[in-house]
């Protein structure tokens, strides 16, 4: 149809038109829906240049859906980098599509004949785009999970198994619905609970790991934490020791002090030692790694499986425990068998309280509790039983500080120790009894190389260093010019240092036990007493009663014993020193070294009488007495002129001892000896007694008699000595003048001459004598005198029988 007459309204309508034909077939070919064939056709028909009005909008429309591509691919490039490398295949496809696109389009401006062949291209080239678009929406959804997953196997390889976990969590809850018509969901789907499976068994695994290495750290631990209670402690221990009495082992005068100077030395170096720990301070995190607990507890609770894994730390735990506090059997031989049995201890318990705190709920205090009380009734029954075994003071006393140290640093952590500190208080019963043991063989040491002689001192040095180790304090002493002695022997001062060097190392143990002043004045005391009461004094008697020990020596004994008696006032005040509790206090301990040193001087006096007698026996039995002789020698025997003279310088030595006590010796002496005499007179063995014989054996009484008046010891009144000799020389005198009518007639008066004379005795003699001179006088029966002294002799002895029969009937 011709345009030429048209008006310009219209022919601007057609141009409406055609544009809207343009845009139709546009949306037609990219509907899909129509035959592309008939599109085409109509293009064609339609105009003369309309396909090439048709191929500019075709352009422009690819270049609008090549925006639109590429702004979809902008805003999707950050999360489908890994899509577009994909991709990569379809841009050559894109760009061939290109190509043939502007093939076609010059082959459709050059022949329409191609432009089917073209469009189908493109019908081709618009089915893969759609394509393309799917792909890319369903890979937009499943990126997302392929991702995650790729990230679980990440934190699965890099043990990350907790985050993986809550991996799984995220892909169960988000991203697993959303692609769950896939395939390969439900495969990842079912790897899930083996996944869980292998994090719960690797975990606990790790656990195992992890309670095999504490089990192997506990004694480190546990060295560490004491170390470090103990460095603690040393700075406060330091004061204390600053602020309490002076006293020293090495530097002590008659005060029983030392020097301010060593108490800031200590201080010095206590603070030292607090400097120097507080530069490597470890704790228990550097030591153990606990990230495996922690991650097997965080997989269990994740799992929702806490429990089990509570349970299963619990048992496993208690097992070590019980281990742990299971001894060697030679843990009581050394010290580091202690040690290390504390140390492991602490550790467990260390560890233990670390993971209550830390945690939640693995580990409560009611389980601690319960757990601390199991271990400490099986380390007190451990330390009952091997600590027996002990026999040396030193290793006791290591134990105790090992026992405080174990004590202070589990009560640092909470733990309660009060029964180990009761503990303690049986320890140290044995303690003392290994003490007394070591002091006993101390003691008999000192007593074996003492030479019990007075101690001479040559110059003011010498003087000065025995008055330094022994408080002893004598006007006279000082005043004599050098030499001169002290009265005591060395054993003295060498037994009170040992008594002093007791209470210091009693007083070792009663350190650190958080007790009062007063209680361990009060242990002290106690303990010296024991020492004194039974172990000196045991020792003093078992030496007394030596066989070796003589006279000398029994005497130098007593004074020994006096002067020690003397010095126990003075270890009270050193007592007093160290504890500062006065000793007028209502509940204050007294020593009992008065009645110890009392017992010990009066079994000394007793042996003294007893060897003393025994001498004399000795000297009795060399008596050789011809009792048939006619007359006496005119002299008396040799061997009680020996037993006088070594009486008179046995006295002598007894100048030293206190005044009864010689005076006491000097009577028993004598009176043993006038006993013997008495017995040898009047035998049962000895059958015949001629005068001669009396009128010897008369002489040696003299010879007594003589000795008594001769006060060999000073401070008898008047005869009292002699007194033990008067029974024998009235007996004596009665046989030498034959005054038997005397006797006879004042017998049982007080003022009797003859008082002493018992008729058993004189009957015994009479008896010995009238058998005696029947035998020599032979014909006495032809001579008057004779026959009237047989007579007499026969009178008397019948009275005397009658007297001994009667004293037989009244007792």
């Amino acid at each position: 149809m011709s345009t030429a007459g048209k008006p310009e309204a219209r022919g601007t309508m057609l141009e409406e038109d055609a544009e809207q034909a343009y845009e139709n077939f546009l949306a037609e070919i990219q509907s899909f829906e129509l035959p592309i064939e008939a599109t085409l056709r109509s293009v064609y028909d339609d105009q003369p240049n309309a396909h090439k009005k048709f191929m500019e909008k075709l352009d422009a429309c690819i270049r609008n859906h090549d925006k639109e591509i590429e702004k979809m691919c902008n805003f999707h490039h950050q999360g489908f980098v890994d899509a577009i490398t994909e991709l990569l295949k379809v841009r050559a496809d894109a760009e061939k599509l290109k190509v043939q696109v502007i093939e076609t389009n010059r082959r459709l401006q050059e022949a329409g004949k191609e432009v089917m062949v073209q469009t189908e291209d493109i019908i081709r080239c618009r089915i893969q785009q759609r394509n393309i678009t799917t792909v890319v929406e369903k890979l937009q959804l499943c990126l997302p999970v392929l991702e995650m997953y790729s990230k679980l196997k990440e934190q699965m390889s890099g043990k990350r198994y907790y985050s993986a976990l809550k991996t799984m969590e995220q892909l169960e809850n988000v991203y697993f619905p959303r692609v769950s018509q896939y395939r390969f969901c439900q495969l990842m789907i079912d790897t899930l609970p083996k996944l869980r499976e292998d994090i719960k068994d690797i975990s606990m695994s790790d656990l195992k790991d992890f309670l095999e290495s504490i089990r192997k750290h506990s004694d480190r631990i546990g060295e560490m934490a004491m170390k470090q209670a103990q460095q603690q402690k040393s700075f406060s221990v330091a004061l204390q020791k600053q602020n309490s009495v002076r006293f020293g082992k090495h530097m002590r005068g008659n005060n029983d002090r030392i020097l301010d100077e060593k108490n800031d030395i200590i201080l010095k170096r206590a603070l030292e030692e607090e400097a120097g720990s507080e530069e490597e301070v470890l704790t228990v995190q550097d030591l153990v790694d606990f990230s495996p607990v922690y991650r097997c507890l965080h997989i269990y609770s994740a799992l929702g499986d806490e429990e089990t894994f509570e349970n299963y730390y619990r048992k496993q735990r208690k097992k070590q425990a019980r281990l742990v506090l299971q001894p060697q059997s030679s843990v009581h031989e050394t010290v580091d068998g202690y040690r290390r049995y504390f140390t492991q201890i602490v550790g467990f318990f260390v560890v233990e309280d670390h993971i209550l705190h830390v945690t939640q709920g693995l580990v409560t205090r009611a389980y601690t509790d319960e757990l601390w009380n199991m271990a400490l009734s099986k380390i007190i029954a451990v330390l009952r039983a091997h600590s027996s075994y002990c026999a040396d003071p030193g290793l006791v006393l290591e134990l105790k500080n090992l026992i405080v140290v174990f004590a202070d640093t589990l009560q640092g952590y909470g733990f309660p120790v009060n029964r180990l500190f009761d503990l303690l208080f049986e320890i140290r019963e044995q303690y003392n009894e290994t003490l007394l043991k070591k002091w006993a063989g101390i003691f008999r040491d000192i007593f074996e190389e003492d030479n019990y002689s007075p101690i001479p001192v040559g110059s003011e040095e010498e003087y000065k260093v025995i008055i330094s180790k022994f408080p002893f304090q004598d006007a006279d002493l000082e005043k004599q010019s050098f030499p001169k002695k002290f009265p005591m022997s060395q054993s003295v001062p060498l037994i009170y240092i040992q008594v002093k060097e007791f209470i210091y190392a009693s007083l070792k143990f009663s350190e650190s036990l958080h007790r009062s002043s007063t209680e361990i004045d009060d242990m002290l005391r106690k303990s010296t007493n024991l020492l004194l009461t039974r172990i000196l004094s045991t020792c003093l008697l078992n030496l007394i009663r030596k066989p070796h020990i003589g006279l000398t020596e029994l005497v130098q004994i007593i004074i020994n014993t006096t002067h020690l008696e003397q010095a126990c006032r003075y270890l009270e005040d050193f007592i007093t020193n160290i504890t500062n509790i006065s000793q007028e206090t209502v509940h204050t301990t007294r020593l009992y070294g008065l009645s110890t040193f009392k017992d010990a001087r009066h079994a000394a006096e007793g042996e003294i009488y007893t060897k003393l007698n025994q001498k004399i026996d000795e000297f009795v039995q060399l008596a050789d007495y011809d009792w048939t002789m006619t007359e006496s020698d005119g002299r008396a025997s040799g061997y009680l002129m020996d037993l006088i003279n070594f009486l008179r310088s046995i006295f002598q030595v007894f100048t030293h001892l206190p005044g009864k006590v010689a005076q006491t010796a000097c009577m028993s002496a004598c009176q043993h000896l006038s006993t013997s005499l008495m017995q040898m007179l009047l035998d049962s063995e000895l059958k015949q007694i001629s005068m001669g014989a009396v009128q010897q054996f008369n002489l040696d009484v003299i010879q007594c008699e003589l000795f008594a008046s001769s006060e060999p010891v000073p401070g008898f009144q008047g005869d009292t000595l002699q007194l033990a000799f008067l029974e024998l020389r009235q007996l004596l005198d009665l046989f030498m003048v034959w005054d038997w009518s005397t006797y006879l007639a004042d017998y049982g008066r007080p003022a009797s001459k003859y008082l002493r004379v018992n008729p058993h005795s004189a009957l015994t003699l009479l008896e010995k004598m009238k058998d005696t001179n029947k035998k020599n006088n032979i014909f006495a029966q032809f001579r008057k005198n004779d026959r009237d002294r047989e007579k007499l002799i026969e009178t008397v002895v019948k009275q005397l029988r009658g007297l001994v029969t009667g004293m037989s009937q009244h007792m």
